[in-house]
């Protein structure tokens, strides 16, 4: 019995093996079809990936991703609409695409929004406009609940704002677990397959279709590798815990502040967390873009811009219209 149980043990082991290997390929793969497409600076000692685009000059605007995404959601379509009126900063947020964590146990929201304005700042930025997608607008209010005197406007898209009842994702809690994820997480690009990876994209983007050329260009295997999806997973599984202690503070705020929800949103639910966070933020605005789901940022383009342009406009970085 105990030679079976030796021999079971041994063939899990070369199993492991070889997924381990068939996924390293699979991530070497996946970063020679999506390179970085920006500069890696060292900000306070950690690698950050950062994108620059736009005109010289012009009002800097900082575009922050959800979560596990990288700079390329932002850049697919929407920073090369927005590149006639801005100086635009994409960046990766801390532990995912080409940047690196700050803390191996997962960057709080508030560690995450420090890292992102001292990013922006090593690049030359003054008070951005800071706009944020689901998670990344997550990021994106902390950077104003905490370091208000550090932007100009906030743009909340999509934003998990407040808190919720449903429980964390299977895959983020052993993703979280000290001795589950480093076991199973390595193994990912081997065993997820590109038609669940499709489907799964389609799932986020539901009502919405995929934009055409979107899977290619966005390379979602580079959101598999180990390193982006343990960083992922610390970020999901402390994320409820740090929206209970920021929700409070959001009645202090004192900045434009242009939000922008689809109603159609099975994501992040447009009245758990928009239509609330209206409510909580002095002179806020909604604008709620009907028949939409959660990636507007890509299905309604154009509202997504308009509230961009009226937030710069309430902050004195262009003209009303």
């Amino acid at each position: 019995m105990l030679k079976i149980t030796l021999y079971n043990l041994l063939a899990l082991l070369l199993l492991w093996l070889l997924l381990w290997l068939l996924a390293q390929k699979a991530e070497r793969a996946a970063e020679a079809a999506g390179p970085p497409r920006g500069q890696i600076i060292k900000v306070n000692g950690t690698d950050m990936h950062v994108v620059v685009t736009g005109r010289e000059g012009a009002p800097d605007l900082v575009l922050i991703h959800g979560s596990n995404g990288h700079t390329r959601d932002m850049t697919f379509s929407l920073a090369g609409k927005l590149a006639a009126d801005y100086r635009i900063y994409i960046i990766d947020r801390p532990g995912l695409g080409y940047s690196a964590a700050v803390s191996p146990k997962g960057d709080s929201l508030r560690a995450q929004a420090a890292q992102m304005a001292d990013t922006a700042e090593a690049m030359g930025t003054q008070k951005p406009v800071v706009m944020g997608h689901s998670y990344g607008g997550s990021v994106a209010l902390a950077w104003a609940v905490y370091m208000p005197e550090r932007l100009a406007a906030l743009v909340p898209v999509a934003a998990a704002s407040h808190p919720w009842e449903s429980a964390l994702d299977p895959l983020y809690q052993a993703g979280s677990n000290p001795l589950l994820g480093p076991l199973f997480l390595p193994l990912l690009p081997a065993v997820i397959s590109e038609a669940r990876i499709e489907s799964i994209l389609q799932d986020v983007f539901t009502p919405d279709a995929v934009p055409e050329g979107y899977f290619d260009y966005f390379v979602p295997k580079l959101s598999l590798r180990y390193t982006s999806m343990r960083a992922t997973s610390f970020q999901r599984a402390n994320l409820l815990s740090e929206i209970k202690e920021m929700a409070p503070l959001y009645p202090q705020m004192r900045l434009p502040v242009e939000i922008v929800h689809g109603t159609d949103d099975i994501t992040v639910g447009l009245s758990i967390h928009s239509e609330p966070l209206l409510n909580d933020i002095p002179d806020a605005v909604l604008t709620r873009a009907a028949g939409h789901g959660h990636m507007v940022q890509h299905s309604s383009e154009s509202t997504v811009i308009a509230a961009i342009h009226r937030a710069a406009a309430r902050a004195g970085l262009r003209p009303h219209r």
